[in-house]
């Protein structure tokens, strides 16, 4: 039987510049497996915790403390765990730390050896990760898709530096015919937008974001920013709603004071904010909104449910955690979940999560992180889950782009014969 022979986890930096673990396991037969974890800047209260160190170091962001417990706690517990099991490498991970949010030992620490394990598990029986998570973690068939990128092309709230209260503004290629075919139309789009940018904004506005959008500097408002980005659509050569169709991510804990959303130049309350929302569908080809308010109003988000018939994404809202994804089922708060494993801390955790979303009839979108590697773990799984959407920042940067590559060379490996969701990327998920 194969047995985990060594983990060592070291001090790494992610693509804001800030520390964050990377962890190898190494296996008996030789095999190894890396994960590199991201980390968040607009997080909901109730995620699990990412232990930081505090003090001067790196501003108190360095990660030596979780490294520590990895090299340590972790290694020594889990040096009799079959690593072939996920479930028990994630139990065994969660026994470690049985404290509120993974605290004690810190959730990057955990996730990261919960990954690390799974890559090298795919390594030694020497299948893909998503076929080793979908057929032996999962326990599905191998039947695939690849998402619909919703890529995001224009950055605003705690991303950028701008005027723009919206922290997301995205557009989704539905009418491509493959997945090859949709990240060339989002890189088009892409491109179109940065050079009206420059042309209609001046250079800076071609700044990117955290996540690779254009920054928008010039851009007033909301609406600026839909208009500029149906203008490039059209641009482009392509047609809005049949060809690409508009998302956005309002992170609207960010807007929320005092009981008010600050948006726009106004200060408006939940009933206003909705109208915006509903507004802003009768206008432009929007499809899904995430986070439309702040990450404890169920009762809001329950009431858009009752006006849309769009996506509404609960991120912030239920931070991947099983537990409120119930919460926010029963109450009607949502019809779609973001999945982020590093908001959990585990692999199975997030797994359990998109599964309960799943049968409620909800649909997921697995997600980067605002700070992110090169790490493409999210790729792997969101064709292992074949969620049909997949939501990790605009064409640039690598820590983005590399994972648009690796679905293309999942789509490779696949020899093309896998499903693109297109239109129906809502509802995919049901036939997978």
């Amino acid at each position: 039987m194969v047995k985990i022979t060594s983990i060592r986890a070291l001090e790494i930096l992610d693509s804001r510049g800030n520390p964050t673990l990377m962890t190898k396991v190494a296996l008996s037969d030789g095999t190894t497996g890396v994960a590199k974890v991201p980390s968040g800047a607009s997080t909901g209260i109730h995620e699990a915790v990412e232990l930081r160190d505090g003090g001067n170091r790196y501003g108190g962001k360095g990660v030596t403390r979780a490294v520590k417990n990895v090299n340590t706690v972790l290694a020594k517990t889990m040096s009799s765990v079959d690593p072939l099991k996920q479930k028990s490498v994630d139990d065994t991970l969660l026994e470690a730390d049985p404290s509120k949010g993974k605290g004690k030992l810190g959730a990057n620490a955990i996730l990261s050896v919960s990954m690390a394990t799974a890559v090298a598990a795919a390594s030694h029986l020497e299948m893909e990760l998503f076929e080793y998570l979908r057929k032996n973690v999962i326990s599905k068939t191998a039947k695939y898709q690849l998402p619909v990128p919703m890529s995001n092309v224009i950055n605003g709230g705690a991303h950028a530096g701008n005027d723009l209260a919206i922290q997301e503004f995205m557009i989704l290629p539905v009418g491509a015919k493959t997945y090859p075919e949709g990240v060339r139309y989002l890189s088009e789009v892409y491109h179109t937008l940065g050079t009206r940018m420059i042309k209609r904004h001046g250079r800076m506005a071609k700044h990117v974001g955290d996540e690779g959008g254009y920054c928008g500097y010039g851009l007033k408002g909301t609406i600026d920013a839909f208009e500029e980005i149906m203008g490039a659509i059209e641009e482009a050569g392509y047609t809005p709603k049949k060809d690409v169709v508009l998302g956005i991510d309002a992170a609207a804990s960010g807007l929320f004071k005092n009981g008010k959303y600050a948006i726009d130049g106004k200060n408006l309350d939940a009933s206003e904010l909705l109208e915006f929302y509903l507004e802003l569908e009768k206008t432009f080809p929007l499809q899904t909104v995430e986070d439309p308010f702040e990450e404890e109003a169920f009762a809001d988000f329950a009431e858009y449910m009752k006006k849309t018939r769009i996506q509404v994404v609960t991120d912030d809202l239920t931070v991947s955690n099983p537990e409120i994804v119930h919460r926010a089922i029963e109450e009607k708060a949502g019809n779609a979940l973001l999945l982020k494993v590093n908001q959990i801390g585990s692999v199975t955790e997030a797994i359990e999560a998109a599964t309960i979303a799943n049968k409620a009839d909800w649909g997921v979108v697995v997600s980067h992180r605002s700070g992110e590697t090169g790490d493409t773990f999210i790729a792997d799984l969101c064709v292992a889950l074949g969620t049909g959407q997949l939501k990790t920042g605009g064409p640039a940067r690598s820590d983005r782009v590399e994972k648009y590559n690796r679905l293309l060379e999942i789509y490779d490996v696949l020899d093309g014969k896998c499903g693109y969701p297109g239109s129906d990327f809502r509802t995919a998920w049901r036939n997978y």
